[in-house]
């Protein structure tokens, strides 16, 4: 009888190992729920803010951004070098094109070009900032 106890025990905790594991690999409950406004985020010394020109592209369209960067205390930055790269974690992947920053716009406002989004899902993109408080890599999620 005992046997039988363990083995409802034991088949019952794989059941909730299986669960988790299956929601881990949705994305879970660290998966944003959809865009309560523009993607952000601030790392130490620099606050990011992405936003499309126009109305958010769809998949697979490339369209111009606008990166506004300031400092944490909301002091807008000027005269940043900022290279861009990332990709899609969950799927092992880069972008599938080279964007770039082509203006300064002033006003700690830059333009974003060449950025296109191949699938929907979860992206990360990052932004190597250097600028006159120093340098540093701030993480955008998107999701598609």
């Amino acid at each position: 009888m005992k046997s039988v106890q363990r083995l409802a025990l034991v088949a019952g905790g794989l059941a909730v190992l299986a669960i988790v594991a299956f929601l881990g690999l949705r994305g879970g409950a660290d998966r944003p729920a959809g865009p309560a406004g523009p993607p952000a985020a601030t790392g130490a010394l620099y606050a990011v803010v992405l936003e499309p020109q126009q109305a958010m592209p769809a998949i697979g369209e490339m369209k111009d951004w606008v990166l506004t960067l300031r400092r944490p205390d909301g002091t807008a930055v000027d005269g940043a070098a900022i290279a861009i790269d990332g990709g899609m974690p969950a799927h092992r992947h880069g972008l599938p094109t080279r964007p770039q920053v082509t203006a300064d716009l002033g006003g700690g406002r830059y333009r974003v070009e060449g950025l296109k989004f191949s699938m929907g899902g979860r992206w990360e993109l990052r932004f190597d900032i250097s600028a006159a408080p120093g340098p540093e890599t701030v993480t955008v999620v998107l999701d598609m």
